[in-house]
């Protein structure tokens, strides 16, 4: 892994320098993951190919600002991730009240059962959860990272983890 962070590292000096092929090796070793990452969130193919090409017009933006070059790949999966709930949360309020009235009019003509709409408000509500809980809780239950991986993916304290998993289920048992 340390490798791997020293030629991110490397990559990333040589740009900041002015070497313009450093960003294309870099776009070359992380362009798919981001693609993945942000599909794995959003659940959409092309906007998650969107999601990616807007991560690296940030990342390219903003790489002067990066302190460490050896925490390029939790930087850059950061942006990823924000861009994919930012999107997310844009869409759930685009169609939080067609979907409620929607599921109002089934529920009353009978074609969602009870666990489906539970099913439902449950989602809503993780994805209504602040960014950096949402996140938590998606990596934790859907990915089945542990709170160490989500620590070292985010670049955050395992201590911060679990205190943002304990918030967000509070936060979901009040739904």
């Amino acid at each position: 892994m340390r490798a791997n962070n020293n030629i991110d590292k490397e990559l990333v000096e040589a740009y900041l320098a002015g070497d313009k092929t450093a960003l294309a090796t870099l776009v070359k070793r992380w362009h798919k993951l981001f693609c993945d990452k942000a599909y794995w969130l959003v659940k959409d193919k092309d906007v998650a190919k969107d999601i990616a090409q807007d991560s690296w017009t940030t990342i390219i933006h903003k790489i002067d600002k990066l302190k460490n070059p050896n925490q390029f790949k939790y930087w850059a999966f950061r942006i990823v991730c924000n861009k994919s709930t930012d999107w997310l949360r844009q869409q759930t309020k685009n169609q939080k009240r067609i979907i409620g009235y929607d599921m109002e009019i089934e529920s009353r003509e009978g074609h969602y059962s009870k666990d489906q709409i539970q099913k439902q408000i449950l989602l809503e509500a993780i994805n209504a959860l602040p960014t950096n809980q949402n996140e938590v809780v998606k990596l934790f239950y859907h990915q089945d990272y542990s709170l160490k991986q989500i620590s070292e993916l985010l670049n955050i304290s395992v201590g911060t983890a679990k205190s943002r998993l304990f918030h967000a289920r509070e936060k979901l048992k009040n739904t």
